[in-house]
């Protein structure tokens, strides 16, 4: 666990405007996961920042501050149901706000969450994508909720102790990789990254 000098924030993403959603109870699990290590933890609601759809019009107000609570953030943590086997446009549509400045070099995980038994693997496998080109290091593991209707209790809890931990997990790897990364311990960081049993995003990538 960092101590206070080293402390990394991480910040949760739900791709979901519903209030109450299961994808928002999913990243705010993954987010305690994220505390547990240690890390200062948000929930940036994108409700909040009334961002309209990205054109070549004049910029809602609120599209500077969804920038800086951004890029404040070391690790983030996206959430997203799954819409025909994609991901969430509010989401897309939010990160294309973004550029470099604040996606570079960012710790990414990744939730996602399905009505059907299969899980959001597709929205995931396409979120992933996104990351990378963002020039963010989206991390190896990643947690899925299937049949989110009855995955979670009236009060937010899993029901499933497994997939609590497989979204508190997420949440530690993120803010994990986001504290070697932050305080420069590159071999440390490479190693875990290899070890880590799943790693989906493909090679890594040294910049």
């Amino acid at each position: 666990m960092p101590d206070n000098s080293n402390r990394v924030i991480v910040a949760g993403i739900s791709g979901s405007l519903r209030p109450g959603s299961f994808t928002s109870m999913a990243v705010r699990v993954a987010l305690r996961g994220a505390a547990q290590f240690g890390a200062e933890t948000r929930f940036l609601d994108l409700r909040e920042y009334g961002l309209t759809l990205l054109d070549e019009g004049p910029e809602p107000p609120g599209a500077r501050k969804w920038r800086a609570d951004f890029a404040a953030a070391d690790g983030l943590l996206l959430g997203t149901p799954e819409y025909h086997g994609s991901f969430s446009g509010i989401l897309k549509n939010a990160l294309d706000f973004l550029g470099f400045d604040q996606t570079e070099g960012k710790m990414i995980g990744l939730v996602g969450v399905s009505g059907g038994s299969m899980g959001a693997f597709d929205a995931m496998n396409g979120l992933r994508s996104v990351g990378r080109a963002l020039h963010a290091w989206v991390i190896p593991k990643q947690a899925a909720v299937p049949e989110a209707w009855k995955a979670f209790s009236e009060d937010g809890q899993p029901v499933d102790s497994e997939i609590e931990n497989r979204l508190r997990e997420v949440g530690q790897q993120v803010a994990r990789f986001a504290h070697l990364h932050k305080c420069g311990q590159i071999r440390e960081f490479l190693e875990g990254w290899e070890r880590a049993p799943v790693n989906p995003g493909g090679e890594i990538r040294i910049d």
